[in-house]
């Protein structure tokens, strides 16, 4: 696997995660609408596409990254105004498009159409497999652990994929099962070792369609995170088992290697004053308060 990342990001605020983030973009132009809205109306208003493709363009200026990422996840979650509102009805009879999904395709495959014409790469959570966007022109992050079928769908329809699932590549989830400020999935959390070995042989697809995963990504939300300390606690000793994994082969992997060669890395930790967790003597490295202390399932991202 060629690349290894780590994304810090603040609330997906640099992240043009759309349509469902549209609603920032309205409160942010008022030329464009008076109000903010609730719908999908945005993107009924030629003025409004004219504007997003010129951001998109200021993008591509600042950054020389040949990708774009339109994010397209959690749309079901914010959607339920399409149902009675006349402009999206109207978008629907026009193009006739039967159902809110198809509603949300048909913006995801128009944007996705601006940033080829951009001579950009669409990049994309991994719903958007479901909207047919051209495979030699967008990668697709797999970030839904508990939907494995998300992965093979992706693999077996020929596009380029980036492992990022939140389990256990989400470093924002906690590393001990006693830490309380992180977060958990029906009480399933992200330890070193998890980490260190992924990905495993049995992902779907895996083995068959190995030469279209371009890498493992690590993310970093930080709405529990309010600091500098709690980040990088996080952040190490994760950072050094995804690198290890990103570039070994899982038949070359050997944990208690890479943990003779981690003690190490954490003295040198001490010396600078980073903070980070020690999984072989807890007690000696307490979490750090976070935001939030609460241990709840975890429902969405």
């Amino acid at each position: 696997m060629p690349r290894t990342a780590i994304s810090r990001l603040s609330r997906k605020s640099i992240c043009p995660v759309m349509p469902r983030r549209l609603i920032w973009l309205t409160r942010s132009f008022r030329e464009v609408v008076r109000k903010p809205i609730r719908s999908l109306r945005l993107i009924l208003v030629t003025k409004a596409h004219i504007l997003i493709t010129n951001i998109l363009k200021e993008v591509t200026e600042m950054f020389p990254s040949k990708y774009i990422h339109l994010g397209g996840d959690e749309v079901h979650f914010g959607n339920h105004a399409w149902n009675t509102n006349p402009h999206v009805q109207k978008l629907m009879k026009r193009y006739g498009l039967h159902d809110l999904k198809e509603v949300e395709a048909y913006f995801i495959q128009r944007m996705a159409d601006t940033v080829k014409m951009l001579d950009k790469t669409v990049i994309g959570w991994d719903e958007i497999v479901d909207h047919e966007l051209p495979k030699d022109n967008s990668v697709v992050m797999w970030w839904r652990h508990n939907k494995p079928e998300s992965l093979k769908s992706a693999l077996t329809n020929n596009y380029k994929v980036i492992l990022c699932p939140r389990v256990p590549l989400y470093f924002d989830f906690d590393q001990a099962e006693s830490h309380q400020y992180g977060r958990k999935w029906n009480g399933d959390y992200a330890p070193v070792d998890m980490v260190y070995h992924f990905p495993p042989d049995t992902l779907p697809a895996f083995k068959e369609k190995y030469n279209l995963i371009k890498g493992l990504q690590a993310n970093i939300w930080t709405e529990r995170i309010q600091d500098t300390k709690r980040l990088d606690f996080m952040t190490h000793p994760r950072l050094s088992a995804l690198a290890e994994a990103s570039w070994t082969k899982n038949e070359n992997k050997n944990y208690e290697s890479f943990n003779q060669r981690l003690k190490p890395v954490l003295e040198y930790f001490d010396e600078i004053n980073v903070e980070y967790f020690n999984p072989f003597t807890p007690e000696l490295t307490p979490e750090p308060a976070g935001l939030f202390k609460r241990n709840l399932k975890q429902k969405r991202r």
